[in-house]
């Protein structure tokens, strides 16, 4: 059933009572009775010390929180001159229509920025409501995405595929496609309200990604902000990433179709600008299983090698059958070769006409063989000193854009056996 608004009556009627503010910070949650009260009380902070002489509101955007959730932050005392809703957004579950729901109360209350930070956040200061506020509020930049000081193991979609595929495919150096953590202007905000996905699989998992594809190919003003540490609740790659490498990957590649015209013309890339002060030192260590993630790439090798050897190229086949024979000592899958994977999976998936989240299923375990070579080509290495690695090989994605575009176009032409 369509639905035209994410925001419920008694939500709509204390927005109408506040009337207008100037910014808006929202919190997508969803059982986080042990963060809330932290996230809050650092925007609370935050908006108090750098922006008291503006007005202020602090909406909660819930999911239907099975847990106390509500409960702590309707509790949780802001401040006297702060605005503070806490509302259960209606529409399809997911964080898509929590955002749209905050989206939605920005434009109603005409700010001018809006905010969201995730409601598990652990290490939030009252310096990252600055550092994301300043560049819309002072210097016109519509979108603000977050740079986080990470473990070297942290956030292994992004650092092996979002970030390249994204900086390789629109051009902007962004450091953090999907970080959750964000500004933007009334009038992106606007812009995003009135597209039509809400109802889609991208609202459901996919919405973060979307949302940067669209600032940057529809000409918005970007920019960064150090934020600093990010410590959340981790989810191991092994246990919980798979099907959040299959999501992603589906919205991805579904964007690569609709912007087709705008990336295919783009080489290179451009840096984006970055405020606030970039922190030092290590982050708190994350632990993967390296064996658990090779003896999934192995299993899945026994199973799809037959599939495999039918979607990539005999050079790329070639080269997982090699990895696939490798003992841990020695185990290795060069960039050079997942980014043709990637742009091979790509163009396929582009070719083909029904059963497409089947090629991205097939591929899960070449995404924990290409995880398990960065933690045995970064196990001596600082965070810093992979990030450096992570920067080499952004630009290996960037010189195989041709090698994209070429069989983006032999794909599509040529019957595919595995499409019937």
């Amino acid at each position: 059933m369509t639905y035209f608004t994410a925001l419920r009556q008694y939500t709509q009627k204390r927005l109408e009572e506040i009337r207008s503010a100037d910014i808006i910070v929202g919190i997508p949650c969803y059982n986080n009775e042990k963060t809330i009260a932290h996230v809050i009380q650092m925007v609370t902070h935050g908006l108090d010390r750098y922006y008291r002489d503006l007005r202020n509101v602090i909406f909660i955007a819930d999911g239907g929180s099975t847990d106390d959730t509500r409960e702590v932050a309707k509790e949780f005392q802001i401040k006297p001159w702060q605005e503070k809703i806490v509302s259960i957004y209606r529409g399809p579950a997911g964080k898509g229509t929590a955002l749209r729901s905050v989206f939605e109360a920005a434009e109603k209350l005409e700010v001018k920025v809006c905010v969201v930070v995730d409601a598990d956040l652990r290490s939030i200061t009252s310096e990252w409501v600055k550092n994301l506020i300043s560049p819309v509020l002072d210097q016109n930049f519509d979108f603000v995405a977050p740079v986080y000081l990470r473990h070297k193991y942290d956030a292994t979609i992004t650092n092996n595929i979002v970030y390249f595929m994204t900086r390789a495919l629109y051009g902007r150096m962004i450091r953090q496609p999907i970080g959750g953590d964000f500004a933007l202007s009334r009038q992106l905000a606007k812009f995003y309200t009135e597209q039509d996905v809400w109802e889609t699989d991208v609202a459901r998992y996919g919405i973060d990604i979307w949302m940067t594809t669209c600032a940057i190919t529809q000409g918005f003003k970007l920019a960064q902000a150090n934020l600093g540490m990010k410590i959340h609740d981790v989810k191991d790659p092994v246990q919980h990433l798979g099907p959040m490498f299959r999501q992603v990957m589906w919205v991805l590649l579904s964007l690569m179709e609709q912007f087709e015209n705008h990336w295919r013309s783009i080489e290179g890339s451009q840096d984006v600008p970055i405020f606030g002060e970039a922190p030092e030192g290590e982050p708190e260590a994350i632990k993967l299983d390296f064996m658990e993630m090779v003896d999934r790439f192995q299993t899945g090798y026994h199973q799809f090698k037959s599939l495999w050897r039918e979607i990539f190229y005999p050079r790329t086949f070639s080269a997982i059958k090699r990895t696939a024979k490798m003992g841990p000592k020695d185990f290795h899958f060069a960039p050079e070769i997942w980014a043709r994977v990637l742009y091979e999976v790509a163009a396929t998936f582009h070719a083909w006409t029904r059963n497409r989240f089947k090629i991205i299923e097939l591929v899960t375990p070449l995404y924990y063989a290409r995880t398990a070579s960065f933690m045995k080509e970064t196990e001596n290495m600082s965070s810093a000193e992979a990030e450096r690695l992570i920067e080499q090989i952004a630009l290996i994605f960037e010189r195989e854009k041709k090698y994209l575009i070429k069989v983006w176009d032999e794909k599509k032409k040529r019957k595919n056996p595995l499409i019937s």
